[in-house]
């Protein structure tokens, strides 16, 4: 049975889609199940990930999964040209302390975006870079409304240091985060002007969400938009402190929602303690676990919570992470060690975002990126796959608003927003310029080199095996014995024996320099991963 026919034989004898829970998962772990178990947690699947976790049991795997990433070098100047040159930073230089004027804002926000898009192209097996993006959609700012890369940058430390750790943490550091106060204006909340965004942001989407048990009133953003009156940024620095001049000393009244809490007011620098009560009332609702279990399953399992699903994985997973004092990490060990994470249906259900789908393919193909020392290409080849990413409405750095991109949150469609008209064709014309031509920039091209990666493969001379391999690693997805027998068809060229391909792919091989054996084996393995990648199902992950 298919993908499709499994899934409408659910939906046809089911009113929910699965009862599995949090009960963690027994079986023997195969290939297909660390294959599932990396495609969710990393951007693609390379053959390297899948030889360091073999053999290893669940728990070992986890912890290797789970584990942080280093602090990676900052962003460089990589933009001096013939037609500018930064006075402020040489070019190599990180200008993450540099002065800033108008003529590098732009220069430097590309070259965080590419830097950050390198990182994630360049992940070890661990979930860290997937959960900063997930903090990124969460916290979400967008670098042309901050306008000054240097706080753009701390905010992304911010997140990469706590992507991790403990979530009351995160939120307590977010709220007084230089780039989140100018981005929401909270530097300009004051006890003579009060600014609610962020008050407001930090209850509708950062903490409990608008759901119908979210009954916080609008009072309660006024009253909380009063404890956040005081704090500062300073540009020069890219710091934020509080001043207590500026910070409304009054008590602020909450409602029954928050159990009419009373915030004392406070004076002096003794003011910025309100911001901890603050925090301590809001972590006080289930509903904050509640939300936030909410948003990791629908990044990482499916966009659908039905009755079952908010009973048996969300409530239990919000259970841990209250018992945890909001650590992340039990939250994350607990869904992906849990059978239902490892549910048939859970399997190859997730559009693949943008970001996914495009350093995914590169990873999963290990393509070769300009060296690290070739500074300038080493970006600009970085920032050519965040850009096909931004072209299918995802560009990393800048979601559509506060709220994220929609294929998040935005009911009913979900991760479906992702395909359209516009993005589906975009889609494959990257797949295709990838495995054909490639990009190509100051003589420094990127593509898929599809010899080498089927040459590292087991038994590349075997169509049958060289096609189940082939799948088992980029596909989430068993496919139909149909597709198989087209699939060897490319490689036969139409013929019928195994040979034929066979005897190609050893002829090549005697002796590699002769170009027409290597143009025999390149144009039908190009022909046959083209189809592959602009199947429906390499969408999915």
């Amino acid at each position: 049975m298919d993908r499709r026919s499994f899934l409408s034989s659910k939906i046809r004898t089911s009113t929910f889609r699965t009862n599995t829970s949090l009960f963690p998962y027994s079986p023997p772990l195969g290939n297909s199940e660390i294959s599932h178990l990396l495609k969710r947690i990393l951007f693609g699947v390379k053959q390297s990930d899948l030889a360091k976790l073999k053999g290893k049991t669940l728990d070992e795997i986890l912890e290797l999964l789970l584990t942080e990433e280093p602090i990676p070098q900052a962003p460089v100047n990589n933009y001096n040209d013939t037609t500018y040159t930064d006075p402020n930073v040489q070019l190599g230089q990180s200008w993450v302390n540099a002065s800033l004027d108008g003529n590098n804002t732009f220069r430097r926000n590309t070259s965080l975006k590419s830097w950050w898009t390198g990182l994630m192209l360049n992940q070890s097996t661990s979930i860290h870079e997937k959960m900063i993006l997930f903090w990124h959609n969460h916290f979400a700012t967008e670098i042309v409304d901050i306008n000054d890369p240097r706080y753009s940058y701390k905010h992304h430390m911010l997140l990469r240091k706590l992507a991790l750790g403990n979530f009351k943490t995160l939120i307590k550091e977010i709220t007084i985060d230089p780039g989140m106060l100018r981005y929401l204006n909270g530097y300009l909340n004051n006890k003579t002007s009060p600014d609610e965004n962020y008050a407001r942001e930090l209850q509708e989407l950062f903490t409990l969400g608008k759901g119908p048990k979210s009954n916080y009133t609008e009072n309660d953003v006024k009253q909380a938009a009063r404890v956040l009156t005081g704090y500062t940024v300073n540009s020069t620095t890219i710091s934020s402190s509080f001043d207590p001049n500026k910070h409304d000393s009054g008590d602020k009244q909450f409602s029954a929602f928050y159990n009419n809490a009373i915030i004392k007011g406070k004076t002096g620098a003794s003011g910025a303690s309100e911001l901890d009560e603050l925090i301590n009332i809001i972590f006080q609702q289930s509903e904050t676990s509640l939300y936030i279990c909410r948003k990791l399953y629908r990044f990482f399992i499916y966009y659908e919570i039905d009755d079952a699903t908010e009973a048996n994985v969300i409530a239990p997973l919000a259970t841990i992470f209250r018992n945890s004092n909001y650590e992340i990490k039990p939250v994350l060990k607990a869904l992906f060690s849990s059978e239902h994470f490892f549910d048939p249906v859970n399997k190859a259900c997730l559009i693949k975002s943008p970001i996914d789908l495009c350093v995914g393919l590169c990873r999963e193909f290990n393509i070769s990126f300009p060296i690290s020392t070739d500074i300038i290409n080493h970006y600009y080849m970085h920032d050519y796959i965040r850009t096909q990413a931004s072209n299918m409405q995802q560009n990393v750095g800048d979601p559509p608003s506060v709220a994220g991109w929609p294929a998040y949150h935005q009911e009913p469609q979900y991760h479906e927003i992702w395909i359209n008209a516009d993005t589906l064709p975009r889609r494959n014309q990257f797949c295709d310029t990838m495995i054909s031509n490639g990009y190509t920039r100051n003589g420094k091209k990127i593509n898929i080199d599809i010899i080498s990666f089927v040459d590292s493969l087991p038994n590349p001379s075997d169509p049958n095996i060289l096609i189940n391999d082939s799948l088992s690693l980029i596909y989430a997805i068993e496919v139909s014995q149909d597709v198989k027998v087209f699939l060897k068809s490319i490689l036969l060229s139409g013929q019928t024996t195994d040979s034929y391909w066979t005897g190609a792919w050893n002829t090549y091989k005697s002796n590699t320099t002769i170009a027409a054996n290597r143009t025999i084996v390149l144009t039908r393995l190009q022909a046959m991963f083209k189809y592959l990648m602009n199947l429906p199902e390499y969408q999915l992950s």
